[in-house]
């Protein structure tokens, strides 16, 4: 039979384990969330992201695989995240529709010609863009306000 100091012993074990363990798990989370995922939609790449300089950094050290990007702001200067962005090729094909998560979105498209719709608050902007295979395009969208 245990000592009740032994049984004491393990149950403080297994909850420094425990807090250890749910500990290392919320670091990962975090890091995860900081990081710029590349994304898919059938043959386009995309990532976004530019919220904090370490994100801004890392999307700068990524552009070199993207020949879009797409910078959005305010006509103040601030930067937006959360806009809506579609890409449509020149037959009517949409290639991307998805959600900025900062004020850079870069995708790698086919070469072409393509419509560029990115929205706020209900506001569309359009601009219509040629991208080559290789050199980094980049647009500006600036509304307003939100």
């Amino acid at each position: 039979m245990k000592s009740i100091f032994a049984m004491k012993r393990t149950a403080l074990s297994f909850s420094l384990a425990a807090v250890f363990l749910c500990g290392t798990l919320l670091v990962t989370e975090a890091k995860a969330d900081g990081q710029a995922v590349v994304q898919s939609a059938g043959n386009v790449t995309y990532v976004s992201g530019g919220v904090g300089l370490e994100s801004l950094d890392q999307l700068s050290s990524m552009s070199r695989d993207f020949n879009l990007k797409l910078v959005f702001a305010l006509n103040s200067g601030a930067y937006l995240s959360g806009v809506q962005v579609a890409i449509i090729d020149a037959k009517g094909k949409t290639m991307v529709d998805s959600t900025s998560d900062g004020p850079w979105f870069m995708a790698k498209l086919p070469s072409g010609s393509y419509q560029v719709i990115a929205t706020v608050a209900g506001k569309a902007e359009k601009r219509q863009v040629t991208v080559g295979s290789t050199q980094l395009k980049t647009i500006d969208f600036r509304w307003a306000s939100e």
